[in-house]
């Protein structure tokens, strides 16, 4: 067992925490912001330590309280709910520090804090889903989701951040016109409480309860389930009235769904406590339920679960943290223990509600409390006389839990409505008078709610909530809108008020003085702000009513402002004039610190660096995003070098320690603000040679995590040496901690990803480049996984740059997907690439589709160029060739046709005869891949005689090469649409069009189109080989096989295999355009599937 456990929490949950250590007999460490001195848990604990802050920024600052957990020697930490419960850094920092974490691992929550793979979990496990989408979206992919749910019949759709939960960043959604601001709304609020906003959608469930499983685990595939709870009762998804176990749901749906979390949470081996938590509608045969989403921490409603189970979960956590196994809990994952009749929680909040569901924080000051008493009552509270509550923390006061033993749901209910009418709080707004209405509701005793109806029948619980305050023989109201706690004493006359909870710094008048209004009176300090207190009226100060440096509650009144009488009652006070043009010191630091990381501040650099003919990285960025849109992460970072070099030094030679990132807009006149923001990053060749510092790793991992989150394409300009040797402000050995390279490569598939080389780009700069999408490459530049340093430091020679690597040799093996001149044509070229993965373009030019007639020769033997097919399909202007330098039996390039973005292959009969060898199938199969996942339509050009055959292609591993063209296929979620130009022979044909004829979403074939199970000319010499060998060589020979081949290009021609179906059709080649954009415009991306192992 633990010998001394840190607390990090506060409120009632810290309390609860410190009693259950205690129980154990563990001593407990209190932690405490500064407005939280005279917290109950404070005195609790057996030792208690303040926080160097005010307000929940307190309890948010991990660093400070794993140093406290160090100091005070604990060997664990328990975070309760909310704050840092849920946040995998901090559990993994604790790790770290040698302290246990109580709660599941940081990898645990890594994954469950992400609802796309909370739901790609339960997906894998079979468990049913929301129709929704798999990951963050755009606002006009919200608008497209919603529009295809509700032409389906649903009721509308749930906005919901991607990270998170306790309800915040979510709202549903039920016409278009309320979903921008929903989508903004719901960002922010994300943003706010978990530092992530991005957010997903899903179908809205009509008439849902909402149904949370009780999970603990010992990191076995073995969890035990607790039970399940309903949490349906709730007020803009935050619960208020929770009930174990549900009083409503069929013990077969109830058997299901638990089974589902279980296998949710064998699968993860999940530790600790947590919940597993559904949507259940009743009503519906088809979809019962689904997952929506897990919360894997210990649960504000955790004490229902306790009371009909006798089962303590917070000892429970704490000793299988410790490393209790079940036998010792006295509980079998097999033999779960069986409830005990009902429990229900009723959630005291200090707050108010208006009509439309919106609270705002209770003021006042606890008088004499009075909880219930007798059987089957406890109450779970911080809340003091003298008190007053914080409205900086959540409203959160007690929590009355109500227990019977009997099978009846209404015997709890009716002890409940007897506990909420002996409750008294007197002196502080609650929400107790909304509880008792709600408690006395009819559809209480039946259970007929869904999420939604305490809203839809709010106004009516606040109409009987105030009947209830007004009537009842109390010291004040209590929780409603409309009465306010009742004051100590009535306000004198002419009071001016504290706004806020507060503590006075100063006063700026003294009493007699005469004032205008909104002349300074004083000033208050809260949350470590300062606030001026200003004069509402004109008048004269009679008296100052607390003293400086008092600490006030909020309406408490400060002093007595009496009315100016006649004209001096118009008197304002003047306003400040302020010059905007007028720069203050502070702003002025800030603009002469951010001149040293700007080109101009290196004059000598730049120059050196244009006469090489290469531009600086910012002249890239510049270059590539919007005149105005690139706002710079870290520009103000140096080299971490300051135990061997001066800051001064530092900060002007180690600007943003030589690599710039930001956010910009990429092609923006095209495709609109939003699809246009791109992650961009750059190494800074003219700092420590692009060289890779623990800052610009530290920069990487920023943006890396904002481009996954927000689901932004990813631009490097990766030029530099690789790892930096000389950083010694952090103590490593070999720094192969990092995680940068680990989040660059888990991009891939996720979003666009281009890399950009120029120059040298050498080990840990050429590894990042190796996971992009697309490498678009200078001819001078050279890419290595080791430069000339590290060659001869193994031992294998000495070389200079320019032969490590060089562009010729990175084009014809594939590592460069696009050639180019020089920067600027690297700038345009990625600007193009990216511009494919940015939506459909407006203002497309066609070509003369007619010219496409002339493509294949009437000669079936002569060779041609597919390309030129290739050209005259798409728009004008729109093609770009991709690895144009290998593989060469198969051309791979986008483009569009009308403006939408399409892949396209085509064999190519210039390369033996459009067979398709081992490298052609990897570009191939590659290309597939990129198109698939980022659910671009593949255009298939097929002409080729099968797959390339014989004792040396069989050297080359064809077998497994070319056997990627099947699997790819096999797994494509996009529309797939093949052209037989001339040749469909084959396997190779097969493989050509996504595995077989009748795999794309149609196939059809120009009239020159010819096919076979394999080459006619090659069936002819096999099939007839008897009866060409029984006549002599020579003419009369040759005239057979002229005539059986004739036979056999009849029996393949392609009116024939449409005759039989084996195509779908037979085309004007002038007409493969329109047939294309007919087809592209019906088809839709599917989900994405399983994954699959490649061939090779």
């Amino acid at each position: 067992m633990f010998q001394r456990v840190l607390v990090a929490n506060r409120g009632e949950i810290a309390l609860r925490l410190v009693r259950a250590l205690q129980e154990l007999g563990v001593a407990s460490v209190a932690v405490y912001a500064q407005d939280d001195a005279g917290a109950p848990h404070v005195a609790a604990a057996d030792v208690a330590v303040p926080l160097q802050a005010s307000g929940p920024a307190a309890y948010l600052d991990g660093r400070q309280l794993l140093r406290i957990a160090t100091a005070q020697g604990c060997d664990a930490l328990h975070p309760g709910y909310g704050f840092l419960s849920e946040n995998a850094a901090f559990a993994q920092a604790c790790a770290g520090a040698g302290v246990r974490f109580i709660g599941p691992t940081p990898a645990q929550l890594a994954l469950l804090g992400d609802k796309a793979r909370a739901r790609a979990l339960a997906q894998e496990c079979g468990v049913p889903l929301m129709p929704g989408s798999a990951e963050a979206v755009t606002l006009d992919e919200a608008r497209a989701f919603l529009a295809a749910q509700l032409a389906e019949g649903a009721s509308g759709i749930m906005v919901k951040a991607v990270g998170g939960g306790g309800g915040r960043g979510m709202r549903a959604v039920r016409s278009a016109a309320e979903l921008p601001a929903a989508y903004a709304r719901c960002r922010s609020e994300a943003s706010a409480a978990f530092g992530v906003d991005g957010v997903y959608v899903e179908r809205l469930m009509a008439g849902a309860r909402h149904i949370e499983v009780q999970v603990l685990g010992d990191g076995s595939a073995r969890p035990l389930a607790l039970g399940e709870r309903e949490c349906t009762l709730q007020r803009r998804f935050q619960k208020l009235v929770e009930i174990a176990p549900s009083p409503s749901l069929p013990q077969a749906l109830r058997a299901r769904i638990t089974r589902d979390a279980l296998r949710m949470a064998a699968a993860l081996r999940y530790e600790s406590l947590g919940t597993f938590e559904f949507l259940a509608d009743l009503a519906s045969e088809a979809l019962p339920y689904v997952f929506i989403e897990a919360n894997p921490r210990l649960q504000v409603e955790h004490t229902i679960t306790e009371e009909v189970f006798g089962v303590d979960l917070v000892q429970a956590q704490i000793r299988l943290a410790a490393g209790a196994c079940w036998a010792d809990l006295g509980l079998d994952p097999q033999a779960p223990p069986v409830p005990r009749g009902y429990a229900m929680q009723w959630r005291i909040n200090a707050e108010t509600l208006a009509a439309d569901g919106s609270a705002q924080p209770g003021g006042g000051r606890i008088g004499a409390l009075a909880w219930p008493a007798g059987p089957g009552i406890r109450i779970d509270s911080h809340a003091a006389p003298g008190a007053s509550p914080s409205p900086h923390y959540d409203t959160l006061l007690a929590k009355l839990i109500v227990h019977s033993p009997a099978p009846r749901f209404a015997d709890v209910l009716r002890r409940a409505r007897r506990a909420l009418a002996e409750c008294r709080i007197p002196g502080l707004a609650t929400n107790l008078a909304l509880l008792r209405a709600l408690a006395a509701r009819p559809e209480m005793d039946t259970q007929a709610v869904h999420t939604r109806w305490l809203e839809e029948v709010l106004p009516e619980l606040l109409d009987a909530a105030q009947t209830i305050a007004a009537s009842a023989d109390q010291e004040r109201a209590e929780g409603t809108l409309d009465v306010k706690p009742e004051a100590a004493a009535p306000a004198p006359e002419g009071a001016v008020t504290a706004p806020m909870p507060a503590r006075i710094v100063q006063w700026s008048v003294a009493e007699g003085a005469v004032v205008a209004a909104g002349a300074e009176l004083g000033i208050l300090e809260a949350m470590k702000m300062e606030h001026v207190l200003q004069a509402p009226q004109a008048g004269a100060v009679q008296a100052l009513l607390a003293p400086a440096g008092s600490y006030v509650v909020q309406g408490q009144p400060l002093l007595v402002l009496a009315a100016a009488p006649g004209e001096g009652a118009q008197a304002q006070a003047p306003e400040a004039a302020h010059d905007p043009a007028h720069i203050r010191a502070d702003l002025q630091r800030a603009i002469d610190r951010h001149a040293f990381t700007l080109d101009a501040a290196r004059p000598e650099a730049m120059a050196k660096r244009h006469a090489q003919g290469s531009r600086s990285a910012r002249e890239n960025i510049a270059d590539l995003c919007d005149a105005g849109s690139f706002i710079e992460y870290g520009a103000l970072a140096i080299a971490a070098q300051t135990r061997r070099r001066s800051i001064d030094d530092l900060v002007v030679n180690t600007p943003a320690d030589g690599m710039v990132t930001g956010i910009g807009a990429i092609n923006g006149a095209q495709f609109g603000e939003e699809k246009s923001r791109a992650v961009v990053m750059a190494y800074d060749a003219t700092v420590l040679a692009g060289t890779q510092g623990l800052r610009n790793h530290a920069k990487t991992d920023r943006m890396l995590g904002i481009a996954l989150a927000q689901k932004l394409p990813v631009v490097l300009f990766a030029e530099g040496g690789g790892g930096r040797p000389g950083d010694t402000d952090v103590p490593v050995v070999a720094g192969l901690h990092v995680h940068t390279f680990a989040a660059y490569a888990a991009l891939s598939g996720q979003v666009p990803v281009v890399g950009i080389a120029h120059g040298r780009c050498f080990a840990g700069n050429a590894a990042l480049l190796g996971c992009s999408d697309a490498i678009i490459a200078t001819r001078a530049s050279t890419i290595g996984m080791g430069g000339p340093a590290m060659i001869e430091g193994g031992g294998l020679g000495v070389f200079a740059p320019g032969q490590v690597g060089p562009s010729g040799v990175q084009h014809a093996n594939g590592v460069i997907d696009i050639l180019v001149d020089d920067e600027a044509q690297a700038v345009a070229a990625a600007k193009h690439y990216l511009a494919f993965f940015q939506g459909r373009s407006a203002g497309w030019v066609a070509p003369d589709t007619r010219l496409l007639r002339q493509v294949v020769p009437e000669n079936r033997l002569r060779a041609y160029d597919t390309r030129a097919a290739m050209a005259h399909l798409v728009d004008a202007g729109s093609l770009l060739p991709l690895r144009t330098g290998f593989g060469v039996g198969v051309h791979t390039a986008l483009a569009r046709i009308e403006g939408r973005p399409v892949g396209l292959l085509a064999n190519n009969p210039a390369h033996l005869g459009g067979a398709i060898d081992a490298d052609a199938a990897d570009k191939a199969a590659r290309f597939m891949q990129l198109c698939n996942a980022h659910g671009l339509p593949l255009v298939s050009l097929v002409d080729t005689p099968g797959f390339m055959v014989g004792p040396d292609t069989e050297k080359t591993a064809q077998v497994r090469h070319v056997s990627r063209l099947f699997v790819t296929a096999a797994k494509l979620r996009v529309p797939y649409f093949s052209v037989v130009l001339r040749k469909g022979y084959g396997l190779g044909a097969m493989g050509m069009t996504a595995g077989g004829f009748h795999a794309p979403v149609f196939n059809v074939a120009w009239p020159t189109g010819e096919f076979g199970a394999m080459g006619l000319e090659g069936a002819v010499r096999l099939g007839f080989r008897k009866e060409l060998e029984a006549l002599p060589e020579g003419a009369e020979r040759d005239a057979l096989f002229q005539k059986l081949l004739a036979r056999q290009y009849a029996h393949g021609e392609a009116l024939h295999m449409a005759s039989t179906l084996e195509i779908d059709a037979v085309i004007d080649p002038a007409d493969t355009r329109a047939w294309l954009a007919r087809g592209l415009a019906g088809s839709r991306v599917r989900e994405a599937g399983a994954g699959f192992v490649d061939t090779w």
